[in-house]
């Protein structure tokens, strides 16, 4: 049994997680300082701790707060922990741009759920319905452990199987590549196409086509494409593959995928936390 700090307990990940961990054998110690939160706490029969009174006896910190406050947070937090405590963060983007402070005699440690796939075999309606998962539909989640003994990535990963349940398999991968899959591949990519996929809807819409229609034809493609792609159930056919190259042509600049170089990860994920930024950047066209 451990002892463990959540910080953020309140919020909207906060919950999710204290959800979980309060159905566990660990000892936690909740830590809201938002209104809201607390309120959401006492609706649980949760009494928050202060930070000070709960991050010192603490062998696990997790800090389940906005990405855009972890490196603030971070400085208050570190130097309260114990030698050997374990700091654990739910995304790669502070720990990826340095924003954690130095310390050696601590861990930190990086978990974040894939989220349940697509692709399933659910057959609850409660686990269909769980998108984000951590409910009733299984996900993976990926891991890294960016310093720190061996040992603490074993306790890390059980730690994270525990706050994202139920978790089918856990990758082991670095925080470089954590930030390659999320924000580039996830959320610059993903993220951005399935947005325009949603203003392809509305576009059909004011062509005149019916919402429901236009709605459950688009769905209904986006199933039998994701099998094609990923499951490689059917090929394409030659007409749509025409369709797509026209579409490609029309949309993509070429040279996309330099969007994985690490120097624009990193541009990605320092405007992500500095949205300011984004104003001030200068994208080529193709």
């Amino acid at each position: 049994m451990k002892q463990i700090a959540l910080i953020g307990a309140g919020g909207k990940m906060g919950c999710r997680i204290t959800d979980n961990l309060s159905k566990g054998s660990h000892k936690v110690d909740y830590v809201e300082i938002g209104s809201r939160g607390i309120e959401r706490l006492a609706e649980r029969g949760i009494v928050p701790v202060q930070q000070h009174e709960a991050v010192p006896d603490a062998d696990v910190i997790i800090l389940a707060v906005p990405d855009v406050a972890i490196g603030q947070i971070s400085k208050d937090i570190v130097p309260l922990m114990k030698t050997g405590a374990l700091l654990m963060v739910l995304d790669p983007a502070a720990a990826y741009l340095g924003e954690l402070p130095a310390r050696e005699d601590v861990s930190y440690f990086v978990a974040h759920p894939c989220h349940p796939p697509v692709l399933n075999d659910e057959i609850t309606l409660e686990a269909k319905r769980d998108f984000f998962g951590g409910v009733a539909a299984k996900q993976a989640i990926v891991c890294a452990l960016m310093q720190g003994p061996e040992e603490h990535y074993l306790l890390g990963e059980d730690m994270a199987k525990d706050m994202f349940a139920p978790v089918m398999r856990s990758h082991r991968i670095t925080v470089e590549q954590m930030a390659v899959l999320e924000p580039t591949m996830a959320e610059t990519i993903s993220s951005m196409m399935v947005t325009v996929l949603g203003e392809a809807l509305d576009e059909a819409v004011n062509q005149g086509v019916p919402y429901d229609a236009a709605r459950d034809f688009l769905l209904g493609h986006i199933n039998i494409q994701l099998g094609i792609v990923f499951e490689k159930v059917n090929p394409f056919s030659d007409a749509c593959l025409v369709a797509i190259e026209y579409g490609r042509k029309a949309m993509i600049k070429e040279g996309w995928k330099e969007l994985f170089r690490p120097e624009r990860v990193y541009e990605q994920i320092d405007v992500m936390l500095h949205p300011e930024k984004l104003h001030t950047l200068h994208f080529k066209d193709s």
